[in-house]
């Protein structure tokens, strides 16, 4: 009996985006940590501010590999 792979471009696209969608959860979650540290130490005002200045730009970037992520996730349901 010969097996055929089922696996198309559409599951591709599906668990490509999921694996985008999962790298930037974890990139959110790296920022919350550092944030998080950072309050516990109690740092003083100007440099809690340094340490948020930095983290900011990863966690829009992490947002924004989620996002990305999730859409190619709904795309390809909607087109498988």
């Amino acid at each position: 009996m010969e097996t055929t792979s089922t696996f198309t471009l559409f599951d591709g696209l599906i668990w490509g985006g999921a694996a985008i969608s999962l790298l930037g959860l974890f990139g959110l979650m790296w920022c919350v940590v550092v944030v998080w540290r950072a309050r516990r130490a109690k740092l003083a005002d100007d440099e809690m501010r340094a340490v948020l200045q930095k983290v900011l730009p990863r966690n829009l970037g992490a947002l924004f590999l989620s996002v990305i992520g999730l859409m190619l996730v709904i795309i390809g349901i909607f087109l498988a």
